[in-house]
């Protein structure tokens, strides 16, 4: 197989080259040289493939199916929000549980493995949620949705403990679920997550914390925490549940006892958006003197949605903070390390959107107001290298480059169109207007591509 006039926007190496002729034999990289294509000729793009650092399996376009219903396929169109707020959400997501049936959870799932692919996925850490409720049903699918597409993609499946473990009248309930399934379907779970803030009190979140942690080191797994969910100012007694997450990893030795390769991420945190600069740069200096592998990952698309309404007696409704941590700054400015989830698609959580990593991104710059060039490059390895480091698999920048003798497997190839071709008058010749390129990654990420302009190297 042979790729002509190529750009690699994330090559390390300098070159002095802008654009190469690919020679690949069994999926590596035979022979790179300097193109002999005209320099007019639209040039592809090769580049480091998308991830899902955080996304969940069973939730899926649960509002935007767009399907006929039937008995195995339910109907979710009286769960469409009504306030949009996050505590309708856990409860029309609740109500929906109800209705999962085996078929439904396969379906959904794998239209949101199908459109990833599309996108330029090759790899995600799939949420499951386990309870009272669900039982196994959507850990079955999951398991069944990781084979079926496992030549295609690199699926984690966390099992994952929405509702509480430590109070309400099912904690007991739900957290004896997930270990009973953990020991049944250990070798098919890569990680456990849990919620702590969805606990009665601080002590059962300080509980569920420090279960998570054990059971993740029991079953040799990674840990993931829906953290810190509010916009609340902390006091002395109520910091952020990042500090003590800190603390319980320290005080059960995850170092130690942990195999390197297992992460602990972090997922939403928004609370953290609202600490002093003091406050944040000493929670950043823990992080990093403890050496402990804490990934942060931001999840823009639903806390901008989530987070910031104005309650019913705030007198001053246009004022609404963005409400999602500041992921480049955490990278740029704290040292962190920090990358980008999209979280949910077509439901109570997150109505709008297609899952799209790159658009994802593209939001990223008017978000964190992050738009110079070097933005761009960031912005896009938190969708990719960065989000695969922070669930455990590759994630060096410097495995980005092409050379000979590696591997192109996997890797995300994206195609100009020479031209854009539009109806002419009547009677008349059509229009053919040259098309718009794209030749690095700013260009990538400030104006996305279409998916039909996308494909992986297999």
């Amino acid at each position: 197989m042979q790729i002509n006039n190529v750009i690699l926007p994330c090559q390390n190496s300098t070159t002095g080259m802008d654009r190469w002729d690919i020679d690949v034999e069994d999926g590596k990289v035979s022979r790179i040289s300097p193109s002999n294509e005209a320099a007019d000729d639209s040039p592809k793009l090769l580049l480091p493939p998308l991830c899902h650092p955080h996304i969940h399996l069973d939730k899926p376009f649960i509002l935007t199916c767009g399907r006929t219903c039937s008995k195995t396929r339910p109907d979710y169109s009286d769960l469409a929000p009504q306030t949009g707020s996050f505590d309708e959400a856990l409860v029309n997501t609740s109500k929906a549980k109800e209705r999962y049936t085996e078929d439904d959870l396969y379906s959904r799932g794998s239209q949101l493995l199908a459109t990833s692919y599309e996108q330029g996925v090759t790899s995600l850490r799939a949420f499951v949620e386990i309870d009272h409720v669900t039982g196994a049903l959507p850990l079955m699918a999951a398991i069944r949705l990781k084979s079926d597409f496992s030549h295609l993609l690199h699926v984690q499946i966390c099992a994952f403990a929405q509702d509480p473990i430590f109070s309400t009248a099912h904690g007991e309930t739900n957290r004896a679920i997930i270990i009973s399934l953990l020991e049944k379907y250990a070798p098919s779970i890569q990680a456990l997550g849990t919620t702590p803030y969805v606990e009665d009190s601080r002590e059962a979140s300080l509980q569920n914390i420090e279960w998570a942690i054990l059971t993740a080191l029991r079953y040799d797994i990674h840990l993931d925490f829906h953290l810190d969910y509010n916009l609340t100012s902390p006091s002395p007694s109520n910091m952020p549940l990042t500090f003590s997450v800190i603390e319980l990893l320290k005080k059960h030795k995850w170092l130690g006892t942990a195999k390197t390769s297992r992460t602990v991420v972090l997922g939403h945190c928004t609370q953290l958006t609202v600490l002093c600069d003091s406050d944040l740069q000493h929670l950043a200096e823990l992080v990093i003197q403890s050496d402990l592998p804490i990934h942060f990952v931001g999840l823009p698309n639903s806390d901008v949605f989530m987070m910031g309404r104005p309650d019913s007696t705030a007198d001053a409704k246009q004022v609404r903070p963005r409400g999602t941590l500041h992921v480049p700054s955490l990278i740029n400015d704290l040292g962190l390390s920090a990358c980008i989830g999209i979280n949910n698609v077509g439901n109570a959580f997150t109505p709008f959107g297609s899952g799209d990593p790159l658009q994802a991104a593209s939001w990223g710059v008017g978000i964190y107001q992050a738009g110079t060039v070097a933005d761009a490059m960031t912005l896009y390895g938190c969708i990719s290298w960065l989000a695969r480091r922070a669930i455990g698999l590759d994630g060096d920048a410097e495995n980005n480059d092409v050379i000979e003798g590696r591997s192109l497997r996997g890797m995300l190839l994206i195609e100009n169109k020479k031209h854009v071709i539009l109806p002419g008058t009547t009677n008349g010749t059509e229009l053919k207007i040259p098309a718009k390129r794209r030749t690095s990654i700013k260009d990538i990420v400030w104006d996305p591509p279409e998916v039909m302009m996308r494909s992986i190297i297999r």
